[in-house]
């Protein structure tokens, strides 16, 4: 389990295509300290496992339901990307619950700065807009957010300076895709009221 709240902003530095799969080496020094074959460590908000691990840098393999799912196949050698380890039993939860598993893309369809903040707006397919509310949480490239309005295609987040200088979203632009993860909350209640209301009939 992840919290959305990255460690540090990495960087992509090889991939190599293995047909039906991809491997990626990546390069954090902060969430590579200590790390061991089969941890886990978001990059971008996906959950993949370490391979191998050598000095800052670390392999993981990306299977092509991964790659079709979730805006890891855009990456390229130089990319930039958000890292964070899983949270340890007892830390504080200072995003909010982050499986890891992306339920789909965006893509930011527009930017607004402010003097001390910006206002970001990103694309929302259709069938997870259900889930996401004004003032609800959601995971964009791995970073926990909150809503600030919600539409039937779309959604804005307030980034604060903090935000832009440490994670990707200070660099996406305009038609750049991102990984989202709505809340997980939202599913299980909504499985819980349709498996209530089919045993009621």
């Amino acid at each position: 389990m992840f919290t959305g709240i990255v460690e540090e902003l990495g960087e992509v530095t090889a991939v190599e295509n293995l047909g039906d799969a991809s491997r990626f080496r990546l390069r954090g020094p902060v969430v590579t300290d200590g790390a061991k074959h089969g941890d886990s460590i978001a990059v971008n908000g996906v959950c993949l496992t370490v391979v191998e691990h050598e000095g800052d840098e670390f392999t993981a393999d990306v299977m092509a339901e991964t790659l079709n799912r979730s805006a890891l196949g855009a990456l390229g050698v130089g990319s930039r990307v958000n890292l964070e380890r899983p949270t340890a039993v007892g830390d504080r939860l200072g995003g909010h619950i982050v499986q890891g598993h992306v339920d789909g893309t965006g893509a930011v369809l527009e930017r607004k700065p402010s003097e001390n903040w910006e206002i970001v707006k990103v694309s929302l397919p259709a069938d997870l807009a259900r889930y996401v509310v004004e003032k609800g949480s959601i995971t964009v490239d791995g970073i926990s957010l909150t809503v600030v309005e919600a539409g039937p295609d779309f959604f804005t987040v307030s980034l604060i300076p903090t935000t832009l200088a440490l994670t990707t979203l200070g660099l996406k632009q305009p038609g750049d895709p991102v990984n989202l993860e709505v809340d997980i909350v939202a599913k299980y209640v909504e499985r819980l009221l349709a498996t209530t209301r089919g045993a009621a009939q």
